[in-house]
């Protein structure tokens, strides 16, 4: 599970890097809410 959330995360970070985008838009980009993208880009939950 550990894996799944933290390859989760990278790909998420690596989309607003790669594309400039705001969280609304990677929400938008991968169909989460918007407080989700924060959460997962920010919490260290995978540690």
């Amino acid at each position: 599970m550990k894996d799944y959330i933290e390859e989760r995360a990278v790909e998420i970070a690596d989309y607003i890097i790669e594309n400039n985008a705001t969280v609304r838009q990677t929400a938008k980009q991968f169909r989460i809410s918007k407080s989700t993208v924060h959460i997962v880009v920010t919490k260290k939950n995978y540690l």
